[in-house]
């Protein structure tokens, strides 16, 4: 015998690694093994024997036995998924039909197996956390507990993705049946997944997302989820809608305002009713409790409280991966994605009529990825996530900004529309716009008729062509949204930029053109007026109406339009504003892109600095200048 100093990497790890971490058992039930004088592989490849076997020595306590045991039916679980048996080969396809048939059937046998061994991994665990002469709380220090918990978690997790293998149905089922034994779906506490169809059911309980600075998750009991539903079908070839508030869309339902298709969810499996431990362990009804995280904080198991497990990140990681926005954000910017004609507004959890919305607009070439990290701080935020709701905005940025002002105006408007007016969410919002949606955001709470100075700026020709057109005087008459009570604007150059003008912008911005879908359907329009449709469009791009880049050029009759149009006194809004020089004189102050004189509004509630570029909202200090905002708010409303 000698004794020596170890390295502390391997105490920590001898006393914590188990079968998730490692190819072996954890320590603790080699240790429970070796009374037996069985071996690990013997045991984790045999389970069933190796654990009639422990049961009969008294020596082994009830913690000891019920913890190795929901290991190494853990372990068997998993040796079952890398097996040859519980994968179809890609080429099986090519074989005939009486060998696949019989592959299949390999495979399902396979997937059996493998659910019978997690349901037990499942029950033991149970056992172990809840059945045991200690409780709980008494094991709260002891490393073993944890080990448990994520056993319990894991084994549920890969039970309902065996399954759903196994049984190809998308749809929520009311029973799981894994051999002889149930497991009742109960989803009382997620209404919104009750006879719904999903596209898939995904554990997000290791899922990474590289984008993403930190992963907000809340420990606790269950195991994480996110249900997904079927992704809506963006009709091709649609017309572009000019008249969009008068527009009678089918089941009048603007197809534009998607809700949440990526749900956060909890699952917790335990006794349908109360049973003795041989019952846990043997063949007593489970059921199988769906939660909302976001409405449920803590759950009662065995008549006690404990807070539940919840991941907030992983349906806006997936939502965020899965739709690729950033791309096309600039295919859209050259009129080379057709889902992009009008924009889409989209709601990142199940509407909570309890909540106050918050409204993102994102700026030029850009898209809702601009505001990951503000986002994911939100659902970071225990205060935040728990009174606000969060709306992305997402449209093309080559459009007008006129135009892309009256379309979000008409998108929000109908979205707000279809809200109870009693419930605490139609009130009270909070509209936050960067860059170009900084100024659609401006112009989204104020109120202002430009027409007659907007005559005044093209040819006696065109304002006789133009006053024929209600749509003109339609983005011209400019109304607020009521639902907003607070605005807050980041590098938003409200008076416009020389960097639009610098040499190589306007070179882009001889690329970037006006939609077509947004053409074709002016020249629709005023055909029928029996108006010069070609002569009408060909004064209108080099008169009023240009494409957003273009509108931002401090010389742009957009600005020249609508840079002295605020919101209205006693409205309250912030600015945030990036500085990447050295300098604190306001004449110099700049972002790179949009200097402080642009930026700058009178009557602001507040107006921060950030030491920054213009990408400023995705800074550590604005994102903690946008929580100060929005706590500030619920403040005000009495809300904290």
């Amino acid at each position: 015998m000698s004794v020596k100093q170890q390295a502390l990497n391997v105490t920590i790890a001898n006393e914590r690694n188990s079968v998730l971490m490692q190819d072996q058992l954890s320590e603790a039930s080699l240790n429970v093994l070796s009374m037996s004088g069985r071996e690990a592989k013997v045991c984790t490849s045999d389970p069933d024997q190796c654990i009639a076997e422990l049961k009969s020595i008294p020596q082994i306590g009830d913690e000891q036995f019920l913890s190795t045991a929901s290991e190494m039916y853990l372990a068997k679980a998993m040796l079952l998924e890398k097996s040859s048996e519980c994968n179809i080969s890609r080429l099986a396809k090519y074989k005939s039909e009486q060998h696949q048939q019989a592959s299949q059937q390999i495979y399902n046998d396979c997937l059996d197996q493998q659910m019978n061994m997690l349901d037990k991994s499942i029950r033991y665990s149970y056992a172990y956390l809840f059945e045991t002469k200690r409780q709980p709380k008494d094991r709260i220090f002891d490393n073993r507990q944890v080990q448990i918990r994520d056993f319990y978690n894991q084994a549920i997790a890969k039970l309902v993705t065996t399954y759903a293998a196994r049984n190809p149905d998308t749809q929520v089922q009311e029973t799981i049946q894994v051999g002889d034994n149930t497991y009742q779906v109960n989803l009382d506490n997620y209404k919104q997944l009750a006879h719904q169809k999903l596209e898939k059911f995904i554990s997000s309980y290791n899922l990474n997302f590289s984008g993403l600075r930190t992963i907000n998750r809340r420990d606790g009991f269950g195991s994480e989820f996110v249900a997904v539903f079927p992704a809506s079908k963006y009709p091709q070839n649609t017309k572009y809608i000019l008249d969009p508030l008068n527009y009678s869309y089918k089941n009048g339902q603007n197809p534009n305002i998607h809700k949440a298709r990526y749900l956060a969810a909890t699952i917790v499996a335990q006794p349908k009713q109360a049973s003795s431990l041989a019952d846990i362990l043997g063949r007593a009804p489970f059921e199988i409790k769906i939660y909302d995280p976001y409405r449920t904080e803590n759950i009662d198991v065995d008549g006690k409280n404990y807070p539940l497990a919840a991941n907030y990140s992983a349906p806006y990681g997936l939502w965020l991966a899965e739709n690729n926005l950033g791309v096309s954000a600039y295919l859209s910017l050259i009129d080379r994605d057709q889902r992009l004609m009008m924009p889409h507004l989209y709601m990142l959890e199940p509407y909570n009529p309890q909540k106050k919305v918050i409204v993102l607009v994102h700026g030029l070439a850009s898209s809702p990825e601009a505001w990951i990290a503000l986002t994911n701080d939100i659902m970071g935020d225990n205060i935040l996530r728990e009174h606000y709701q969060v709306w992305q905005v997402f449209y093309s940025t080559n459009m007008p900004i006129l135009e892309s002002r009256f379309q979000i105006y008409a998108l929000l408007k109908q979205a707000f529309d279809s809200l109870n007016p009693n419930d605490p969410a139609d009130h009270n919002a909070v509209l936050i716009g960067h860059s170009m949606g900084g100024i659609i955001s401006r112009l989204l709470v104020s109120q202002a008729d430009i027409s007659q100075k907007a005559f005044s700026l093209v040819s006696p020709y065109q304002q006789a062509q133009l006053k024929k057109q209600p749509m003109v005087y339609q983005r011209l008459k400019i109304q607020p949204i009521p639902n907003f009570d607070r605005a807050i604007f980041m590098s938003a150059p409200h008076h416009g930029t020389d960097f639009a003008d610098l040499w190589f912008t306007r070179a882009a911005r001889k690329i970037i053109k006006l939609p077509g879908a947004f053409l074709g359907a002016i020249t629709d329009t005023v055909t029928n007026e029996n108006i010069d449709a070609k002569d009408l469009l060909l004064r209108i791009d080099q008169g009023l109406i240009q494409n957003g880049p273009s509108d931002l050029s401090y010389k742009s009759k957009f600005i020249e339009l609508t840079k002295n149009i605020n919101p209205p006194s006693g409205f309250v809004f912030h600015s945030i504003i990036g500085n990447n020089t050295k300098s604190d004189d306001p004449e110099k102050i700049t972002d790179g892109i949009v200097p402080y004189k642009s930026a700058h509004l009178e009557g602001s509630a507040s107006e921060k600095i950030i030491q920054g570029g213009h990408s400023i909202q995705e800074t550590p200090q604005a994102v903690l200048e946008l929580r100060r905002i929005l706590r500030l708010h619920l403040k005000e409303h009495q809300i904290q």
